[in-house]
């Protein structure tokens, strides 16, 4: 159990959690947190009908945070011997919530948006869900089994919903006040064959749509970097890297920085919120036209888990191949940036064949 637990439900208490945690965080202790996607119109004062919780943070004794620094995963207060004794299965397959139809209407409008100026990429999700029984983690720990990922991690939350999923990506990284985020954009699917994944990552490398898609993103993080960091210390280098995860491959980009002096490290997470590779650009306008037109809350889905220790280390994930319970339904989201030269079946594909793998993944029930 946390010996603290810190929430944020408005504007106010958000804007004022860096501090509260600073506060409250004693030496040996680490502090586990969840931001919501939706804590991201709240500090960019942008209207939603979405009321829910915006974060919560755990802090315990650091010994109860397993491998939550430098980003190996972030599991907090697990009791791994019990875990053969839960159960955990889906009452049914997941299913779309967004039929093709629907899917197709919305991208349409997306074009339309960019076609007029407003943006140069938007990201755009669908949501599957499905009925279970039993506990949640379980089947985080079933999930993690088949699909490690750098940056997955298990968050229950005071209401006994839970988050958990294999995000493959950093957002901030704060070590020694260097500041680090990686962006991912670009993705194809993993091959059957070696020579088959080779021309996949090849096709990926190569693909002048998903460079400029990566770009556009680093340009924008490079921005957000710059509020927070020393002038003139901000790099991006290296550009996409193709790496490799369990079910997908994608292009990754680095870009750093020098934290400026008295920024607290929660500060500089919310300052940079949310993160740029799963809003689109500019991120205020594109953030506008996701809340029109995605017919779901995200919810924690596109958020940030973060780990921070005593040090101000702090190292957060963006939320994506993630699962949330709400009572006995579970809900996933897959999506991808969507261009003015996107083509709607592919980002269709594309938006399930990022998630099909961990659907699977979870039990069924017996």
């Amino acid at each position: 159990m946390p010996r603290v637990t810190l929430q944020a439900h408005n504007i106010e208490e958000l804007r004022g959690l860096a501090t509260r945690l600073h506060t409250e965080q004693r030496p040996s202790e680490k502090a586990v947190g969840l931001i919501s996607y939706h804590a991201g119109a709240a500090l960019l004062d942008l209207p939603s009908p979405h009321k829910q919780l915006l974060a919560e943070v755990h802090i315990y004794p650091a010994e109860q945070v397993f491998d939550g620094l430098p980003g190996s995963g972030q599991r907090t207060g697990i009791d791994h011997a019990s875990l053969n004794t839960m159960g955990f299965g889906l009452r049914e397959d997941f299913v779309s919530e967004m039929p093709w139809q629907d899917y197709q209407a919305a991208l349409q409008q997306v074009h339309a948006y960019l076609l007029a100026g407003d943006c140069y990429q938007v990201n755009y999700s669908r949501r599957f869900s499905a009925c279970f029984v039993g506990d949640s983690l379980a089947a985080w720990s079933a999930l993690a089994a088949r699909h490690d990922a750098p940056h997955g991690g298990f968050f229950r939350l005071t209401d006994g919903d839970s988050v958990f999923g294999v995000s493959p990506e950093r957002f901030l990284q704060i070590r020694h006040g260097v500041v680090v985020t990686e962006p991912i954009k670009g993705s194809r699917p993993r091959g059957n064959t070696e020579a088959e994944d080779l021309q996949l990552g090849e096709s990926l490398r190569h693909s002048s749509k998903d460079l400029a898609e990566n770009l556009m993103i680093v340009d924008l993080l490079r921005n957000d970097l710059g509020k927070i960091c020393e002038p003139g210390s901000v790099q991006a280098a290296p550009l996409f890297e193709l790496r490799k995860f369990s079910n997908v491959q994608h292009l990754v980009s680095t870009v750093r920085g020098t934290l400026r002096s008295g920024v607290l490290p929660l500060d500089a997470l919310l300052a940079c919120f949310p993160g740029g590779s799963i809003t689109g650009a500019p991120k205020k306008r594109a953030m506008e036209i996701i809340e029109e037109l995605e017919p779901a809350p995200r919810g924690f889905y596109c958020g940030s888990q973060f780990v921070q220790d005593d040090q101000g280390n702090l190292e957060s994930s963006i939320l994506i191949r993630t699962f949330q319970t709400q009572g006995d339904h579970i809900v996933c989201h897959g999506g991808g940036g969507i261009v003015i030269d996107s083509v709607a079946s592919q980002e269709y594909d594309e938006s399930l064949f990022k998630v099909a793998q961990l659907m699977a993944a979870l039990p069924k029930q017996r």
